[in-house]
Order: C-alpha cells, then structure tokens, then sequence
C-alpha cells in the first residue's frame, strides 16, 4: 500500500521558518517527480514546489527565493524548507509524487498525501 506521510506543519508568526518532511512508502520512488502542493480555504491546490528524479527543481513565483525543496538520501523522503512566511502562506500543504519524473511541474499526481495545516499569524 502506497503511502506518503507529512509532517511538521504547524503555527508559526511571520518571519518564521517550518520544514515540512514528506515519508514515502509502500514501492520505490527514485523516477518519480514529487513536490508539494498548497491550499488555502476558499482557493484552489497550486503548486508550491517540485522536484523531478534528476534533481531539477521548480517552483511558484509567489515563494521563489523563501523556499527550497530538496529530497532525503533515501530517495523516499522530500522536504520543503519554508523561510519568512507570509500570513499569505497559510494553507494545508499535501505531498505529491507523479510518475513523469522528469517534469517538475507535477501535472499528473498519482499519489497525494493527507496534508498538514501551516498557519502563518502576522
């Protein structure tokens, strides 16, 4: 059984820093693209960050240069270092992982995460 678990979201104030940790299980995920995906009440899921199997990163526009995404030496675990969050950031962040590994835009999501609350008070 598949499965991608997240954690370390939380309440943090403006300014701060979170890092969200993605586990993966249940078949390998070396070609696989993963990412995080972000939705805030009311909007829809966007894309926040991607990773491709190669190491090539991409990400939105609105947290380019706050936020990094990088994958664990196991391969199975992705993480979102999060810095100087906005109350704009507020959002339930899922983990994704999608089988065109080379594409870091995540078009085509195969397994999602259950998602983890970050709240950013001002």
């Amino acid at each position: 059984q598949v499965q991608l678990v997240e954690s370390g979201g939380g309440l943090v104030q403006a300014g701060g820093s979170l890092r969200l940790s993605c586990a993966a299980s249940g078949r390998t995920f070396g070609d696989y693209a993963m990412g995080w995906y972000r939705q805030a009440p009311g909007k829809q899921r966007e894309l926040v960050a991607g990773i491709t199997s190669g190491g090539r990163r991409n990400y939105a526009d609105s947290v380019k240069g706050r936020f990094t995404i990088s994958k664990g030496n196991a391969k199975n675990t992705v993480y979102l270092q999060m810095n100087s969050l906005k109350p704009e950031d507020t959002a339930v962040y899922y983990c994704a992982a999608d089988r065109t590994g080379w594409n870091p835009s995540l078009r085509t999501v195969e397994y999602w995460g259950q998602g983890t609350q970050v709240t950013v008070s001002s």
